[in-house]
């Protein structure tokens, strides 16, 4: 007849298996889960930033700073799953927002607000990159300077929303210009 000791010890391990498991399971999160993970001002911009446990991993958030008018975001998108994510509206503090895109228009770039919005393919990335697809923040309610951290809110076709912080930075490097009047309201 086997020990007592023998017994047990199967049973004590398949139990602190379970909890590591169920431990592993919870530090994840739910798919629904709204991440927020703020880098600090001095933080590099470069510096991974936010959303592991959400819809996708956002990679290194930033806003171009602005006083005034209009502004943009931007991030690499990163979808670990296996079906594709679809963003179609964006909401910040500052501003209202909508997304963009540049596109030949009458044989010149534009910038216009992109239909259906951006599809992250299963197992892939997007990038919202200045010259492309951006988050356009319009109708500044105050001004975004740099080490400022905001906050943006992703929504998705399925309704799922998504939350990470963009820190602002100064950029010139593509030389593009918000200028007030794109998008903006008509005046009363």
């Amino acid at each position: 007849m086997p020990s007592t000791t023998s017994r047990r010890f199967p049973r004590t391990a398949a139990l602190i298996g379970a909890a590591v498991l169920a431990a592993s399971v919870a530090a994840c999160g739910s798919a629904d889960a709204t991440p927020t993970t703020a880098p600090s001002a001095s933080a590099p911009a470069s510096a991974p930033a936010s959303a592991t446990a959400g819809v996708l991993t956002i990679r290194d958030p930033w806003v171009k700073a602005a006083d005034k008018g209009m502004t943009a975001a931007f991030a690499t998108l990163v979808n670990d799953g296996d079906a594709d994510v679809t963003i179609t509206g964006v909401t910040t503090d500052v501003s209202r927002a909508e997304i963009h895109e540049m596109a030949m228009t009458d044989g010149k770039m534009a910038m216009r607000q992109k239909q259906g919005g951006v599809v992250v393919a299963a197992r892939s990335q997007a990038a919202l990159e200045p010259g492309g697809d951006h988050l356009m923040l319009m109708d500044l309610t105050r001004p975004v300077r740099p080490g400022d951290q905001l906050d943006v809110t992703l929504t998705f076709a399925d309704g799922r929303t998504q939350t990470f912080t963009a820190v602002a930075k100064p950029f010139t490097g593509a030389q593009e210009t918000y200028a007030p009047g794109h998008g903006a309201s008509p005046a009363s």
